[in-house]
């Protein structure tokens, strides 16, 4: 094939950018694999029975606390063989609502549940992650624990109330139960490191570990579909250990420390779609475990596809990491749009010696990025405890295409080491305008293939 080089000095540096003629690629092959897990990937039915929370004591004054009417209506939908748990319009407040299997919990146009600030109300304590290490802490707001076919879909809005005066501040903020929240997580990773059993490992009043929005957790056949999410305390959508997930439609506007959009953990066969994420945090951030608890848990997230998604404020618009020590292979994105100045980068890779973890088969195509603050490619080896341990990070197989980019100060932002691997990661046909910053490219096999760059003015 004929090749011809430009180069280009942008700030003082010397950027390169090599043309392929004609622009052809042969790795087109991994995609031949999307539709055979497409098909598997399909979101569960209900029974056309309603079961309306009125009916059951819920009080739609935005003050009355409703969660024994959600319990009473969720275990009449379930003795019945399932069906539709249905919040009609109005504003009810409730404290945690556990689904199960059959159920769905349907949001009426015009509906809100308002979930309680107290952390009593999250009591007790439920097998739950916090950070991908497994505990028993505050229940999520929305919680399910090996159950199949369970949802959450309709138009309302589900409301955490999360602001500086309540759950944000515990991470922070004004810095009340900031100490404690520090000193209860790392009690937490020095048990997990020490191989303290689950059961053992119970946290709540006093530790200040913020509770995720909704979480279900070692489930079949989820889905999520088109409701709206407000102000949560931390992760938003957060599937561990499931089979079977389908989140679409899904609008999640909500900044604070670590409002991650969706977080799937260790689960396999995975659709995002049309999904709008304005966060505090990744947009979406895929995972499976962290240190040796992700290693003793040892399940991979595999087959994950996320596509005609929205991205604005965030970290990054598609992370994998840093919670992989499980692992991650089989990534498709797509069809992406991606624009804010707040937001770091379209795709984002990151580990270190202590996770560990192979990152494989991750791939992007036809990504339209308006703008991102830092880069259009992150993978960073050197995050957190960087080179202080023995696990090996790797990344490899990693192919992105047709991204267009208005503006990045740089395309590259790769930061690997001599004991790790990052190799067979390649960008094609794709077109970079603004760049004003030279690469970062440490001890990887980065290559950029019939791109365009144009400097900033």
């Amino acid at each position: 094939m004929n090749h011809r080089q430009t180069t280009k000095r942008i700030a003082g540096f010397l950027l390169v950018a090599s043309f392929a003629i004609p622009a052809l690629r042969a790795e087109q092959s991994e995609w031949t694999q999307m539709p055979r897990i497409l098909a598997r990937i399909q979101a569960p039915t209900f029974p056309r029975r309603d079961f309306v929370i009125t009916n059951y004591g819920a009080v739609a004054d935005g003050q009355t606390d409703c969660t024994a009417a959600f319990a009473r209506a969720i275990d009449v939908c379930a003795m019945a063989g399932g069906g539709r748990v249905v919040v009609p319009a109005g504003e009810f407040l409730t404290g945690p609502i556990h689904l199960k299997s059959n159920v769905d919990l349907q949001l009426d146009t015009g509906s809100a549940l308002k979930f309680s600030t107290d952390p009593d109300a999250y009591l007790p304590a439920v097998f739950s992650r916090f950070e991908s290490v497994e505990c028993y802490n505050y229940s999520p707001f929305i919680y399910a624990f090996g159950q199949k076919n369970v949802a959450v879909t309709g138009d309302g809005t589900l409301d955490g109330q999360a602001t500086e005066e309540n759950w944000l501040q515990w991470k922070g903020g004004k810095n009340v139960g900031a100490d404690n929240y520090r000193t209860a997580n790392e009690r937490l990773k020095k048990m997990a490191s020490a191989g303290v059993p689950v059961e053992q490992r119970r946290f709540g009043n006093g530790d200040y570990l913020r509770p995720n929005f909704i979480q279900f957790n070692r489930c079949q056949n989820v889905l999520i579909e088109g409701v709206h999410i407000r102000r949560s305390p931390m992760w938003e959508l957060d599937p561990v250990l499931c089979t079977n997930v389908t989140v679409r439609g899904v609008d999640i506007v909500s900044h604070g420390a670590n409002n991650d959009g969706c977080d799937p953990e260790s689960c396999r066969d995975v659709l995002i779609e049309k999904c709008l994420f304005d966060t505090g945090d990744d947009c979406i951030a895929i995972k499976s475990g962290r240190n040796d608890d992700g290693r003793r848990v040892g399940m991979p997230s595999v087959n994950l596809v996320i596509r005609d998604c929205t991205m604005r404020d965030g970290h990054a618009g598609t992370a994998i990491g840093s919670e992989i020590s499980g692992s991650c292979s089989n990534v498709f994105v797509e069809n992406c749009e991606m624009s804010s100045p707040h937001l770091n980068c379209a795709l984002r890779l990151k580990s270190n010696a202590v996770r560990g973890g192979v990152i494989q088969n991750i791939f992007m195509r036809n990504v339209n990025v308006g703008q991102v603050a830092d880069s259009v490619l992150q993978i960073d080896f050197l995050y957190e405890e960087g080179t202080n341990g023995i696990y090996r990070p790797v990344a490899r197989n990693v192919a992105m295409e047709n991204i267009t980019v208005a503006h990045t100060p740089r395309v590259l932002n790769v930061r690997g080491f001599p004991g790790a691997e990052i190799s067979n990661v390649r960008i094609y046909n794709s077109t970079f305008k603004e760049v004003a910053k030279p690469d970062v490219l440490q001890d990887a096999d980065v290559k950029l293939v019939n791109c365009s760059l144009e400097p900033a003015k």
